[in-house]
């Protein structure tokens, strides 16, 4: 078993390998943020024993409370408690720079890829199945609300949609909205 090297902020070369570390791990992982964070406890958990086990889970726990991309926050919260600013300026750019690529090689490509005949039939059928879903998770949630019986959700389910669909109704509006009333009438027992 080889020895690993730790590096430090203190460490000259610290900075090139917290870069190339989280370039690589983000580069090579498919499947969205969640599956970049084992990847991320095995280097600097592990591998570097930068940050313990307990900051791993609470980076992960905070990153996902946070708005935005899982990946992106727990790239700023490691820089940030690796090496504050600068840490999370380089573990930030690191994590951001491999999606960037691909989407730049993409974009050149993209005349290619929208005159494609079969491009276009898979991108179609994409559509049709990504709606399909939506449509089926929620049939699925109207269904346990009505099995629920209680009257407050299927009302704020009825007047979303109806807003939504024929009021054409700011649709962040009304997430607002039904945030609010769920937060003030909703925090019975009987809801959850």
């Amino acid at each position: 078993m080889e020895t690993v090297q730790k590096h430090t902020p203190r460490d000259a070369h610290f900075f090139l390998v917290l870069f190339k570390t989280t370039f690589i791990i983000s580069a090579f992982t498919v499947g969205g943020g969640y599956v970049i964070i084992p990847l991320l406890k095995g280097k600097f958990v592990d591998e570097y024993h930068w940050i313990t086990d307990k900051d791993a889970l609470d980076m992960v726990a905070i990153a996902q409370s946070m708005p935005g991309v899982v990946a992106a926050n727990c790239s700023i919260i490691l820089g940030y408690r690796m090496a504050g600013i600068l840490g999370t300026i380089t573990a930030l750019v690191a994590t951001v720079l491999p999606c960037l690529i691909t989407l730049t090689i993409i974009s050149y490509c993209y005349d290619f890829f929208i005159q494609n005949e079969y491009i276009k039939m898979i991108l179609k059928g994409m559509q049709c199945g990504a709606t399909a879903l939506i449509v089926n998770v929620g049939i699925n949630l109207l269904v346990k609300q009505c099995k629920k019986k209680l009257i407050l959700p299927l009302l704020i389910i009825a007047v979303t949609f109806i807003g939504s669909v024929w009021m054409q109704w700011n649709i962040m509006e009304l997430v607002l909205a039904d945030g609010v009333i769920g937060f003030l009438f909703m925090r019975a027992v009987k809801y959850n």
